[in-house]
């Protein structure tokens, strides 16, 4: 089977409290990250801030990660934007730091047609031998890559996995219907994993694994393992957790919940701003209920 493992984490860009990234602490997030459950991360995708990057900044966060996990998990860059000529130098610059995949997300803000979409695709895949990870999210793009597309997309060879965020399950049902059997979708939604699952999904790629990385890994091994009691278990209590950390805009509320394990991920850059009180006490609440809160 193609891919990169089942529990991927879209890794928050820890900063320093004068804004600059903290390349030290992201490489200590990815090894906790390895060590908690997670196969794989995603740098520089919408949880890690990515429009508010430089490339400078974000080929820095490639070699980081890269050099802190080699071995021992796939490291995936964020290359995609509004710009298909960007997304294809950037995507040249992942590989040759030697990143093991990228992720392309939906052209975000000029709305392109399912052809527009398919042609972008098309040509930063072709421009690299890296496998290519599809990203569909709606809610922050204002558009919505359809399973006709996603399935001519999936014949490039090296076009492997979509991550899907429409919060569609008749959507993810759709894509596999339509994909050849090795095509791989992973959830783009913590709270969407085992339904997505249940349809022929592969994984998950997930912002609540920075804190319960290894329960989530255990509700998909037991789900594929046929053990799905355990893994309705599992979903329904780690439900909370899910929605919390979607309590405002992410990534605000799990840059707010990995400081209470010790992480040092400081403030999101504008436009995007730290967590309220309120917010913040609820994330503890759930994280403390879940025992994941630090003695």
């Amino acid at each position: 089977m193609k891919g990169f493992g089942r529990i991927l984490t879209a890794m928050v860009t820890p900063m320093k409290e004068n804004g600059e990234v903290n390349y030290e602490e992201a490489g200590k997030l990815a090894c906790h990250l390895v060590e908690t459950g997670s196969e794989g991360v995603v740098v520089s995708g919408t949880t890690g801030e990515s429009p508010v990057l430089t490339v400078e900044e974000k080929c820095q966060l490639f070699k980081v990660v890269r050099e802190a996990v080699t071995g021992k998990a796939a490291v995936i860059a964020g290359t995609g934007s509004y710009n298909t000529a960007d997304s294809i130098e950037l995507t040249k610059q992942a590989e040759k730091i030697g990143c093991d995949g990228i992720m392309l997300v939906t052209p975000y803000y000029n709305k392109p047609s399912q052809e527009g979409l398919y042609r972008h695709f098309k040509a930063v895949a072709s421009q690299t031998g890296l496998p290519v990870i599809l990203y569909n999210v709606p809610g922050r793009t204002a558009l919505n890559m359809l399973p006709e597309t996603v399935a001519r997309l999936a014949a490039i060879e090296n076009i492997i996995a979509v991550k899907e965020a429409s919060g569609s399950l008749d959507q993810v049902a759709e894509i596999k219907r339509m994909t050849p059997g090795d095509f791989l979708v992973y959830s783009g939604d913590d709270s969407m994993t085992l339904p997505i699952l249940s349809v022929g999904g592969y994984g998950v790629i997930s912002v609540a694994s920075h804190l319960a990385g290894k329960m989530i890994q255990e509700m998909v091994t037991s789900f594929v393992t046929g053990k799905v009691k355990t893994a309705r278990e599992l979903h329904l209590k780690l439900f909370p957790l899910y929605k919390v950390l979607f309590i405002t805009t992410n990534p605000v509320p799990v840059k707010a919940a990995v400081e209470f394990i010790g992480i040092k991920a400081g403030a999101p850059r504008l436009p995007l701003v730290r967590a309220t009180e309120q917010e913040v006490n609820a994330i503890k609440q759930v994280m403390g209920e879940l025992g994941l809160l630090l003695p």
